[in-house]
């Protein structure tokens, strides 16, 4: 998610893909002109473990963070800087809108039309929650009327298809799910797998049960 927001922030995957045909004229100070992040307003819909952790790395940011949450974080969890609001207000007044809540009917399409055409323009989506969170139709129409500045996507509404368009966007960044792709966590994955069948094999608890809604 970090990475992602640097990336459209910077114009990093732009910049790169530049280069590489040979077309670059070299350095000219207007050139590639992007969005500053130091100092700007991270907006957190959903502070569960990722979400607190997205907010942790934007303190080396100096960036204030407004999050959307059912509850208030208690004080030993919430850090200096961060400030519970209601979902309309952090929509409306965040720089860098990131969203780490879970696909439930009260979250599909939680990012619609309306909630786009109330960001600032010079905003910037990140989802790396679920696809179906964020209505992909409403957000190609803002991305291609610059209603938002960008998006960066590792997650998409009816993947791994992409819906037409958004791969014309210069303006977002898409990458195929890889939020999870490193090796160590992978692994990890593979361990926590392991010991949840040896844990029910012996007659205890799964340690990671899966519980309906």
């Amino acid at each position: 998610a970090w990475a992602l927001l640097l990336a459209v922030a910077r114009r990093v995957v732009e910049g790169d893909q530049w280069v590489r045909t040979g077309q670059w004229p070299g350095w000219a100070p207007t050139q590639m002109l992007g969005a500053d992040v130091t100092g700007k307003t991270l907006g957190v819909i959903g502070m569960g473990r990722i979400g607190q952790a997205m907010a942790r790395r934007a303190q080396g940011f100096e960036m204030p963070v407004l999050y959307a949450a059912r509850r208030p974080l208690p004080p030993p969890l919430s850090l200096p800087g961060w400030s519970h609001r209601p979902l309309e207000d952090v929509v409306a007044e965040a720089d860098f809108l990131s969203l780490h809540v879970p696909l439930t009917e009260s979250t599909r399409h939680l990012i619609g039309s309306r909630e786009l055409s109330h960001m600032k323009r010079s905003a910037i989506l990140i989802n790396t929650a679920r696809g179906p969170v964020v209505d992909e139709t409403a957000l190609l129409d803002a991305l291609r009327s610059r209603t938002i500045a960008g998006a960066g996507l590792d997650v998409y509404e009816r993947e791994p298809t992409l819906l037409a368009g958004l791969e014309q966007c210069p303006n977002a960044v898409l990458l195929p799910h890889l939020g999870s792709a490193t090796t160590d966590t992978r692994l990890k994955m593979g361990v926590m797998c392991l010991e949840n069948i040896a844990a029910v094999l012996a007659g205890r608890p799964p340690l990671n049960p899966v519980r309906s809604s």
